[in-house]
């Protein structure tokens, strides 16, 4: 499934990191939505970190960081699978 979303703006690695995370085993593929300039994650938020936020019915809620701000996600999951895939995003 190729990402889409209102707005992409995402930067090479943050490119990558969502592409290791559609090779992922329980995960459908990865939805781009919004960006917001000038926030960050905190503390040691690199280009490209991803933090999941909270579970949703059929995934995940999750930012990355860019070099300009936020990119939100929406990682599409399979049924019963979105508890997995945090656990291996937060190993990652």
């Amino acid at each position: 499934m190729p990402s889409r979303g209102r707005h992409q703006s995402s930067s090479k690695e943050c490119l990558r990191a969502i592409g290791k995370i559609e090779a992922m085993p329980g995960v459908v593929g990865v939805i781009i939505g919004r960006s917001y300039g000038g926030k960050s994650l905190g503390q040691g938020g690199k280009t490209g970190e991803i933090r999941v936020q909270r579970e949703v019915s059929g995934g995940l809620k999750a930012v990355t960081q860019t070099s300009k701000g936020l990119q939100e996600l929406f990682i599409r999951t399979k049924e019963g699978a979105a508890e997995q895939v945090w656990k291996a995003i937060q190993e990652a």
